[in-house]
């Protein structure tokens, strides 16, 4: 072991070099980057610091200096692709740069005594959300996350890729100084000086990931608080660290009764019994060496057929602190077989490994770097990166390169990932408040920008031309070549003001010009125009056109009876100031005031119940029995299926908004007024209105009190008393004999042409009123209610009952119950379907969440999507859909009720169980298999198409593939078939999609898993994506 200390290896001031906070290597090990108090983030080439002692090493020390902080910078790390450095400083900002690789433009600043730059690091983000300090920095090991942790409590988690903000979390109760990843990439834990640290779980977010669809990700799993107890809350920093292996995390500023110490934290069990004793005061900083060590160097007799060592591998952590004393541990010795004493003047701030494992960087606050270099041998000997996978993959760690199989393999990977990066370039312009404009490429000096590139078999297409400026005007150019004599005799040319309104250059005002269609319908643009389209009405000018533009459009106060002062108005302008908004009415002279508008007459009657509905005394004996509804004085339904307007013509639905008078309503009105004949059961008849703008369309009477109404543009149904279902068309002519029920009925819906009900004692009746049929007999709920009330155990509760009961567009019945499950009935199987149950709610990393590629960031000026038919949802808008609303049911009666108490500790203690270290991946795989089966018998056509999507996605990642291949060849079907057979394929559809669409997503998003293409490639060529390129230029191959 050496120790290297240049003198130049520092950030200097005018009288003494500044506090060195914090240091990080490059993935490549070609960088090291430091931060001290001077603002700087300054990175420094390591092959010059190894070859400091070498005279003849000329070659530049310093790369780069940054200078984006304004204040003392605690943290900076490299992200694990290299593609990043981000640094968080005191001034509550995270800095996140980026290399460019052209030439730095600046020599250096001016005024300073800073070598020029290098490098060309640019400020690619600058990231706000702490409320205080940053203090130290993460990235999770496939770079998806960057977590930045502060002064403030908080840990704020952002996008690795687009850098928004994702989640915050906010469970310590102080200051938040040490941030660790697990590498096999499940979790991350962050210590704090409320003497905890906490372990969190996580699922690497995909690229276009948004907050709202990582709700449920980033959950606390586990709090560590007994090894620091008594820990002193001094210390700048508590920087732990995770062990390459995944097994231990060195945790600093632990103590061991009185003792300074370093807590080892084994993975799962979350136990710190075993501890590092030595330090004479408290630890600051861990660093684990990212390799894994032999004791013995590899030779023939401890390696085995396969070319692995059989030798046992240990890890090497560096531990310093406070006592300027740094230490170094093998897990394979109970004592440090380094000690060195005294290496800083002030305490030891940050310590960084080498890629290699063999190189050690060292900072202090008393300004000094520091590189620790250690012979062969003297550590251990590395053993290969295979051992570091081996030890990963027992703790689900998937991290698959593969060998790219060949060209075909190639391009099916750059196919595969053109989607995935079109959308979070999409998704970052729409952050960063990109209008979505395309900038030209710039010409460069000696090349043609006019003739594209020709390639064989392309062909030119001829591309409009741009609009020509009109000719100069020859008095212009005179006027600019005036010549005047000044007083002294000497002739000067007159200067002449070039502005936009004198016609010398382009007006920024709309230019009146015709669009051709051709142009206007192939690109929409959403920037500001500067053409007029002649074409097209012109809708610059607000409603009312230039008047309203000139005077305004405000209507004046009408003149109100006996105030002639006007105080009214000045009272209603006054609240309008208050920054409230005046509530008023049009009149015929003006607005007036609420108090001085006539009200509106309305002849609705509020409903009440009337007395409770009479059942058979049989009801009492049934197996299955329902609630059956009361009888109320009123009942009213709208045709558009919305919620009825109150009685005073305001709807509550539209924010108090007056109500659509276009709206169609059915009236159900039942006799409230004692007997005409006197006997109790002669009463009136019910009467059915449907009105329109207040005017009745048509009228009907019932002999029997109605218990239920419901209806929409095709038809309207009423069920009376007696069990008995009428039905009429929208003009109000009955097309089907009264419908007679065994039992009363109690709960009835409809959804296109489908009609359900379900009767008290549990019969569900589903009609097709348009074909007048049935797609299956009367089935009852006894299935489902019996298991309910199976799973709720032996000891004494409530009975499980029906959350609500509805059709979809395709006439399945979707049944929510009070115990959270979900269930559907199957016409084609003839058996209940059980949708959505609490185990995947407590076991699935997919609950409620859905694919984060349908929610991109949609530009503002967007037009509003129109109204989804019935219940098949658009993609933007799958969480409205049947399956999201079953999984809401179930958090809602589940878990938010506190009855997954016990199953969550069971889920959390399978998790850590041996045995048990693939059931998280499994419980969720199945979920998604249970959604992509749910989809496809509801034939809810969006769902399907997205669930199996995020299917595909996910076993394509666990390297599943036997799935994979089965399910490429249940796609492929007969898509080889010739003649007859082709057409028939062709036919094919699973949930309204064609096989071979289905197929071509599905071989996209697995190209990119290089594993895999042995399997992709063949079907990959069979649907010809291979020949196709994502940018729509042809590949040019030499010949």
């Amino acid at each position: 072991m050496h120790l290297i200390k240049p003198l130049w290896l520092t950030h200097p001031g005018e009288l003494k070099d500044f506090e060195v906070y914090s240091c990080h290597v490059s993935p490549d090990g070609s960088r090291l980057v430091t931060a001290a108090g001077d603002g700087h983030v300054r990175i420094w080439s390591t092959e010059a610091i190894l070859n400091s002692a070498n005279p003849e090493y000329t070659k530049p020390k310093q790369l780069a200096a940054i200078s984006h902080h304004s204040g003392t910078i605690h943290a900076v790390r490299f992200s694990s692709n290299g593609k990043y450095l981000a640094s968080g400083a005191d001034d509550k900002i995270v800095c996140v740069y980026a290399l460019d690789p052209h030439a730095p433009t600046h020599v250096s600043t001016f005024g300073s005594n800073e070598p020029p730059p290098v490098e060309n690091w640019r400020v690619l983000r600058r990231l706000i959300g702490h409320d205080n300090d940053v203090q130290d920095l993460g990235w999770s090991h496939d770079s998806s996350i960057l977590v930045s942790v502060g002064l403030d409590s908080k840990v704020v988690v952002w996008s690795g890729h687009t850098f928004e903000k994702l989640k915050t979390l906010s469970n310590h109760q102080s200051h938040v100084k040490g941030i660790t990843f697990d590498p096999a990439n499940k979790y991350f834990a962050t210590a704090s000086d409320d003497r905890t640290i906490k372990i969190y779980r996580f699922t690497s977010p995909p690229p276009n990931a948004t907050p709202q669809d990582q709700v449920n990700n980033f959950m606390l799993e586990h709090v560590i608080t007994e090894p620091f107890a008594l820990s002193p809350l001094t210390t700048y920093f508590r920087r732990c660290s995770w062990s390459p292996d995944g097994a231990h995390i060195a945790a600093a500023n632990a103590t061991n009764g009185p003792v300074s110490s370093v807590a080892i934290i084994a993975r799962g069990t979350w136990d710190g019994d075993i501890n590092l004793i030595g330090h004479e005061g408290p630890v600051e900083v861990c660093a684990f060496s990212p390799r894994m060590f032999h004791r013995d160097p590899p030779r023939p007799d401890n390696i085995d057929a396969n070319g692995n060592s059989s030798q046992h591998s240990v890890t090497v952590v560096a531990c310093a602190g406070q006592d300027k004393t740094l230490s170094i541990w093998n897990t394979s010795y109970a004592r440090p077989f380094i000690i060195t004493q005294e290496l800083a003047m002030k305490s030891i701030s940050d310590l960084a490994w080498a890629p290699n494992g063999e190189t050690l960087y060292i900072t202090s606050l008393d300004g000094s770097i520091m590189a620790m270099v250690f012979e062969p041998g003297e550590l251990g000997y590395p053993a290969s990166l295979h051992e570091n996978e081996k030890s990963l993959s027992k703790f689900g760690a998937g991290r698959r390169v593969g060998i790219v199989e060949g060209t075909d393999a190639l391009l099916l990977e750059e196919s595969s990932k053109a989607g995935e990066h079109k959308a979070v370039q999409g998704r970052m312009g729409a952050l960063m408040g990109d209008g979505g404009a395309h900038h030209s490429a710039p010409v460069t000096n000696g090349t043609n920008s006019t003739l594209p590139a020709l390639t064989n078999g392309s062909a030119i297409t001829q591309t409009p031309a741009a609009p020509t400026e009109p000719p100069p005007d020859q008095r212009v150019e005179k006027l600019k070549q005036r010549v005047t004599v000044t007083k002294d005799g000497k002739k000067r040319i007159a200067p002449m003001l070039v502005s936009s309104s004198s016609g010398m250059g382009e007006s920024s005002l709309p230019q009146t010009q015709l669009i051709s269609t051709t142009a206007t319908a192939s690109a929409r643009s959403d920037n500001p125009h500067n053409i007029l389209d002649l074409s097209k009405p012109y809708d610059g000018f607000p409603k009312g056109g230039l008047a309203s533009m000139v005077i305004g459009n405000k209507r004046k106060f009408a003149e109100i009876e006996g105030d002639e002062a006007r105080q009214v108005e000045r009272r209603l302008l006054n609240s309008a100031r208050s920054g409230g908004a005046a509530i008023v009415f049009n009149s015929e002279n003006g607005v007036i005031p609420p108090a001085a508008a006539a009200s509106r007459p309305t002849d609705t009657e509020s409903p009440r119940v009337l007395r409770p509905a009479i059942v058979n005394p049989s009801l009492s004996i049934s197996q299955v029995r329902l609630a059956v509804p009361k009888l109320r004085s009123v009942i009213v339904r709208t045709m558009d299926g919305n919620e009825p307007p109150s009685a005073n013509g305001v709807d509550p639905s539209t924010g108090g908004k007056t109500q659509n008078e276009d709206t169609v309503m059915l009236e159900a009105k039942n006799a409230t007024g004692p007997s005409r004949t006197g006997r109790p059961q002669d009463h009136d008849p019910a009467r059915i209105n449907c009105t329109k703008k207040g005017q009745s369309l048509w009228q009907d009477f019932l002999p029997k009190a109605v218990l239920l109404v419901t209806g929409n543009v095709n038809f309207f149904a009423a069920a009376c008393e007696d069990g008995s279902i009428y039905a009429w068309t929208p003009a109000g002519r009955r097309t089907l004999n009264a419908l007679i029920m065994e039992a009363q009925p109690v709960i009835m819906d409809c959804r296109g042409w489908w009609l359900m009900c379900i009767t008290a004692v549990g019969m569900c009746y589903v009609w097709n009123l348009q074909s007048m049929s049935s797609p299956h007999p009367p089935i009852s709920l006894a299935p489902i209610l019996d298991i309910a009330a199976h799973t709720q155990g032996p000891h004494l509760t409530r009975s499980p009952g029906i959350i609500f009961a509805r059709l979809n567009s395709e006439g399945r019945i979707i049944v929510a119950m009070s115990n959270g499950d979900g269930y559907t009935y199957s016409p084609d199987m003839y058996i209940w379907q059980r949708i959505s149950e609490p185990w995947w709610a407590v076991g699935s990393q997919y609950w409620n969440t859905t694919d984060s590629s349908v929610s991109n960031v949609k530009s503002s000026a967007d037009k509003a999507l129109a109204k989804e038919k019935d219940d098949q949802v658009s993609i933007e808008n799958v969480s409205a859909g049947i399956i999201p609303m079953l999984e809401r049911n179930t958090t809602n009666q589940f878990l938010l009720q506190g009855r997954a108490f016990y199953l969550q500790r069971l889920i959390k203690a399978l998790i850590s169980a041996e045995g048990y270290e693939t059931f998280e991946a499994c419980v969720s795989v199945a979920h998604l298999e249970n959604r992509v089966a749910a989809a496809r018998t509801l034939g809810a056509r969006e769902e399907f198409k997205i669930y199996l999507s995020m299917y595909v996605k996910r076993i394509g990642a666990e390297g599943m593939k036997g799935k994979i291949e089965e399910l490429l060849r249940s796609l492929t079907g007969d898509l080889l078939a010739e003649g007859a057979d082709a057409e028939k394929a062709e036919d094919e559809l699973i949930c309204g999609w064609r096989k071979e669409e289905l197929l071509r997503e599905v071989v996209l998003i697995l190209g990119k898993h290089r594993d895999l293409q042995r399997i992709t490639v063949p079907y990959a060529r069979l649907l010809g994506v291979v020949h196709e390129r994502q940018d729509d230029h042809a590949m040019i191959t030499d010949a």
